[in-house]
């Protein structure tokens, strides 16, 4: 039986509550505030009544405000509905803007009322099975090293990760910058034979060329300025794991010709030395540049390119993998709740169409950088379009949609739109669109238009 708490100081009150609504409702009552959040954190009710004239201000409201503003700093998802005095409207709209559900005037009438608590346990039934669904989505969908998606784009992805796995050949993964190559690379080790082996990671371009050399094949003693003693490199501390070299396309054509070498003879020399070194690691590079083109122009060679490209993964851009945007977005949304303790945090329908609609040039690492920002900056429960850094200036419609894209989103906002202006009303809105009950839901079935139809006229 699903939990109603009763906040109200009136023992006469409380006593028609209890006989009113205690056949449909598990009931908690509270007499003031220290006892309603008490009982608050131990029971957990969905929904809670709050007459605002509580002890010791019985004849004001400050005290059920701080009520209110208590249990939901705890719970902002409940459901909260204030009970005021007939001539206390001023009132009834504070809560309303302090994040009650809902507020009713005395005197009290168990069927109204009754009517306003359905509602607001209807809705609190339907968030949480939405927070279930996605939290059961994200489980399925997480997976390799916490890479997330369910497009079809990200689908296949995953398909190759597996595949690639299960071999030893080298790979390449192509991407923009911030689309998750490194963790692509770390998903094939961790999956691999080599997974108890070391993963190592160097970045080709953040080193000078002048270093990257000893970074990566190591140094004698001697073997330069400085060089006091003998030093290991990368592809050394990578034995019997994976070494992933990032952004490959920075490599210096001199390092592309040992790198070739490695892959060949699976030897290496360290700088300096002249002992061939035998280092078992399987290589996976990644870049953001078109690495073909850069074959084509001479300044990545063609023999390496077919070397270090066995299997070729693409990684496509945030804009173009849907509905992940939104999945994504939420699972930051709550990790960064979570992080800076703002728990209840969620994005308002604008910021949603915002996040959907925007280009997304830095891809998921600015989607994360975004969302991290708007929950550290944003003290209210819902997440708004100008706390995510969106202005109107850096939005625009994503464009080269095609014929039929255009056509599914017009008849989609028409079926909404009959629906909504005949209040769900499905034969009204059928006739409204020239169309047949039948065909009206069919529609909605194909657009997943969610509207509730329980006040639809037979």
């Amino acid at each position: 039986m699903e939990k109603l708490m009763i906040v109200e100081d009136n023992e006469d009150i409380r006593s028609q509550m209890r006989w009113g609504l205690g056949k449909d409702y598990e009931i908690i009552v509270a007499g003031n505030r220290q006892e309603a959040v008490f009982l608050f954190k131990k029971h957990s009710p969905q929904v809670v009544t709050i007459d605002l004239g509580l002890p010791p201000d019985e004849e004001g409201a400050e005290e059920g405000f701080r009520c209110l503003e208590e249990i939901l700093r705890m719970a902002p998802q409940k459901k909260v509905i204030v009970i005021t005095g007939n001539g206390e409207r001023e009132n009834a709209y504070r809560a309303l803007q302090s994040g009650a559900y809902d507020y009713y005037h005395k005197p009290l009438n168990i069927a109204e009322l009754k009517v306003i608590l359905g509602r607001a346990f209807h809705l609190a039934t339907i968030e949480r099975e939405k927070v279930l669904l996605q939290k059961s989505q994200e489980e399925h969908t997480v997976s390799h090293n916490g890479i997330i998606g369910q497009s079809p784009r990200m689908l296949e992805v995953f398909s190759s990760i597996r595949k690639v796995a299960s071999s030893d050949v080298a790979a390449l993964i192509t991407g923009e910058s911030g689309t998750g190559k490194e963790l692509v690379a770390n998903a094939i080790h961790r999956l691999s034979s080599r997974k108890n082996g070391p993963f190592i990671a160097i970045n080709c371009g953040a080193i000078p060329d002048n270093l990257l050399e000893s970074e990566l094949f190591g140094y004698e003693r001697g073997a330069f300025s400085g060089a006091h003693n003998r030093v290991q490199g990368k592809v050394e501390y990578a034995h019997k794991g994976t070494l992933f070299l990032d952004e490959i396309g920075e490599l210096p054509l001199n390092l592309q010709v040992k790198l070739l070498r490695f892959l060949q003879e699976k030897t290496i020399q360290r700088v300096g030395g002249r002992e061939d070194i035998a280092v078992d690691a399987r290589i996976i590079a990644a870049t953001n540049r078109n690495i073909v083109k850069e074959t084509e122009a001479g300044s990545f060679r063609e023999d390496l390119y077919y070397r270090i490209s066995v299997v070729h993964i693409n990684l496509p851009p945030l804009r173009e993998r849907g509905e992940d945007i939104i999945l994504l977005a939420n699972l930051f949304l709550r990790r960064f709740s979570e992080e800076f303790k703002k728990k209840g945090r969620r994005f308002s329908a604008n910021a949603i169409k915002d996040l959907e609609s925007y280009e997304w040039p830095g891809n998921v690492r600015e989607l994360e950088n975004k969302v991290q920002r708007a929950v550290i900056m944003s003290d209210a429960s819902l997440i708004e379009s100008d706390a995510l850094g969106f202005t109107p200036g850096s939005m625009k419609e994503k464009a080269c949609v095609t014929l039929r894209d255009a056509r599914e989103r017009v008849e989609r906002e028409m079926v909404v739109a009959a629906i909504e202006t005949q209040r769900n009303n499905m034969a009204k809105a059928a006739a409204t669109l020239g169309i047949s009950r039948p065909t009206l839901y069919d529609l909605v079935k194909k657009h997943s238009i969610g509207k509730s139809l329980e006040g639809e006229a037979a």
